[in-house]
């Protein structure tokens, strides 16, 4: 989404933070919406994926997803694709681009996705 007038700044990466990005138009739409209905949990979130993408200390909370859902294509490269619980239903779903220290949140919402649900 190209930002416009009115919408929020993000702060720039500083040191060895990472890029947080959107990867595609639904993700910012739902992470608008997430922020919305849980703003503390959303702002955790971003600070997390800012300070570190791939971190295992809360596996619960954060974690690289499985199976068929392990990775995904963005901009024609394969990446991992991970996730993070925001709240008991909303999540964040990224992909993680080491080469460039970018995080792309490909999936966003205050509800759980359905593709899990099988």
């Amino acid at each position: 989404m190209s930002p416009k007038r009115g919408d929020d700044v993000a702060p720039p990466p500083v040191g060895d933070e990472w890029r947080v990005r959107f990867g595609t138009t639904e993700a910012a739409k739902g992470w608008g919406e997430l922020c919305a209905e849980a703003p503390g949990n959303a702002r955790r979130c971003f600070e997390a994926l800012r300070a570190n993408p791939l971190a295992r200390t809360d596996p619960d909370r954060q974690h690289r997803l499985r199976g068929r859902l392990a990775t995904r294509i963005l901009g024609g490269v394969e990446l991992p694709q991970w996730e993070y619980e925001v709240t008991a239903g909303g999540r964040v779903r990224y992909v993680v681009d080491g080469a460039t220290c970018a995080v792309y949140v490909v999936y966003a919402s205050p509800r759980h996705p359905k593709d899990t649900d099988a």
